[in-house]
């Protein structure tokens, strides 16, 4: 072969080489430089056992992913410890930001601010982390989650008489906020509370237990507030075996579907509606927003969502973002739970047919 020739073709294979050689360097900067810039969000729930976290999560984990984030999901299962050990893997892979559906909204405190310590910014969803100094916390207006529960069943009961509260755990600051609002009604009325219990891990079996332990002290029940709809559905139940059922008033929250099965049917009064893909999606924006270094709280700036509340969480007033809620009743459960697509009409009306 000609020297020429042979020398030509060997310079063409080293550019060649050379270039695949930046190319491939040039990706793999890129490749670093698109995960650097992409936010990394580590959430943490306490349980999937009530119905609407798993709402909460697709809703968040969808939007987040379209907003160019990465996002981990972690479950405790109502174990705290549980919750903690992920709260510190989150730690350990430097997440930009960490979302917290508390276990116990006293116990995490001290890991929250390790969170803090290492850089990271820290979202209390949905129930309030106690003297931690989160970043964010964003939930419903639960003391009108309360209020709502107390005007339905004071509505629903004009001659007055004795009701039940049959609440969630001690350790959910909601459940105080709720109950907050509920008894600052309910104490200018004329209604009673003769029994009240809360139950731990929101176990609907200790509803059930409760109410039933309620009914042989104080038979004459008119009416229960019950701390969610899972809890509902116990007392329902507990309340059928007793030939009550449709006799007593029941509120709830969170639009279960079972909730609206037997609100239509006539056995439950009430439950307060709660957009829960409304608030996963600006946990969502706000936890991007975080993540990238911005001020949340700056109405100068073009956010979809920004925060201009804040709530004292024992020690610190921290940023609250905060949605609001609808009673829904027979009257307006079309409207609000079908029309909206929430559930469809064809099972809220299954056991109607």
């Amino acid at each position: 072969m000609n020297k020429k020739i042979l020398y030509g073709m060997l310079a063409l294979l080293v550019s060649i080489v050379m270039v695949t050689g930046c190319s491939r360097k040039d990706q793999n900067e890129n490749n670093n430089i698109k995960k650097e810039d992409t936010p990394q969000i580590g959430i943490s729930f306490d349980s999937f056992v009530i119905e609407r976290w798993i709402r909460d999560r697709d809703a968040f984990v969808m939007t987040a992913q379209d907003l160019g984030a990465e996002v981990n999901v972690q479950v405790a299962n109502g174990d705290v410890d549980t919750q903690i050990s992920q709260i510190k893997y989150f730690i350990k892979k430097k997440m930009d930001v960490i979302v917290i559906v508390a276990t116990d909204s006293a116990a995490l405190t001290d890991i929250v601010k390790e969170a803090k310590d290492a850089g990271i910014k820290v979202i209390s969803y949905d129930r309030l982390i106690k003297n931690a100094n989160a970043d964010l916390y964003i939930s419903f207006d639960n003391e009108q989650v309360g209020s709502e529960m107390a005007n339905s069943l004071i509505t629903s009961i004009p001659e007055g008489g004795d009701i039940y509260i049959i609440s969630g755990p001690a350790s959910d600051n909601n459940v105080d906020m709720i109950n907050k609002g509920f008894l600052d009604l309910i104490n200018k009325s004329n209604l009673n509370v003769v029994y009240k219990n809360s139950c731990d891990n929101w176990s609907a079996e200790l509803a059930a237990k409760y109410v039933a332990e309620a009914l042989k002290e104080f038979p004459n029940v008119k009416g229960i507030m019950c701390g969610n709809d899972d809890l509902a559905s116990e007392v329902f139940l507990t309340l059928s075996e007793n030939r009550l059922a449709g006799k007593v008033f029941i509120v709830g929250q969170d639009a279960d579907l079972s909730a609206c099965q037997r609100i239509v049917e006539g056995t439950q009064t009430m439950t307060v509606f709660k957009q829960v893909e409304d608030l996963a999606k600006a946990a969502a924006y706000l936890a991007v927003a975080l993540g990238k270094g911005e001020d949340i709280t700056d109405k100068t700036q073009n956010f979809t969502y920004y925060v201009d509340n804040t709530i004292n969480d024992g020690a610190y007033d921290i940023p609250y973002y905060k949605l609001d809620t609808i009673p829904v009743t027979a009257s307006n459960i079309d409207k609000v739970i079908i029309d909206s697509g929430f559930h469809t009409r064809e099972d809220v009306y299954l056991n109607m047919k």
